[in-house]
């Protein structure tokens, strides 16, 4: 048998063989075989670790969100003062080409898994929760600071901004936008929010 501390590293390894496979053909076209060709392994042996590929496909899911938000945070961390941080954290929502764009893409290509898996359903709206959380904390900061007068409560003002970056995410990787062109519309929804004025988190 194997020892624990493989087996984690083999499920490690499939979840980014499964992310890889679902970047390439979309959730609903991934096949297991994909999967086993991107590990290096036999399709029985990505089964014995993941009897259900839907488990798998879960699994990728929750590693993207939470390397997502730690991306996410971890940006807006680094920026200074109410106005910065909050331009720095729709900055790195906006699924810009290159990491951003990847990460992004592989989140809304497995939205479909979290209809029908309780685990992956369940990290999604904990993911949500995250992003707004992160977004009122920033407002929430630069009101009592004085930087921000908010035309609603904080929680209102940050679910609006994670519902607009999920909409217009979907036109960025969809080539109805561009990613510069979304950042401008979600900049300037933040200032009306925030009564600052158009130009201020540019």
């Amino acid at each position: 048998m194997a020892r624990p501390r493989d087996q984690a590293a083999r499920r490690a390894q499939l979840v980014e063989a499964a992310a890889q496979a679902v970047l390439e053909r979309g959730a609903t076209n991934a096949r297991l075989r994909d999967i086993a060709e991107h590990a290096g392994v036999t399709p029985a042996s990505v089964l014995y670790y993941y009897p259900d590929v839907g488990e798998l496909l879960a699994a990728v899911f929750e590693q993207g969100t939470r390397v997502y938000i730690l991306r996410r945070r971890t940006a807006t961390d680094a920026a200074t003062g109410a106005r910065a941080k909050l331009a720095a954290c729709i900055h790195a929502g906006v699924p810009f080409p290159g990491e951003a764009e990847s990460a992004s893409r592989l989140l809304y290509e497995l939205l479909p898994v979290t209809f029908r898996n309780e685990a992956a359903s369940s990290q999604q709206q904990d993911f949500v929760a995250a992003q707004q959380r992160l977004y009122e904390q920033v407002l929430v900061a630069g009101q009592d600071d004085g930087t921000f007068r908010l035309t609603s409560s904080a929680g209102f003002v940050a679910r609006s901004l994670v519902a607009l970056e999920d909409g217009y995410g979907i036109d960025v990787l969809s080539g109805a936008a561009t990613a510069h062109e979304v950042e401008r519309r979600l900049l300037h929804h933040a200032t009306l929010m925030t009564g600052l004025k158009s130009d201020t988190l540019r």
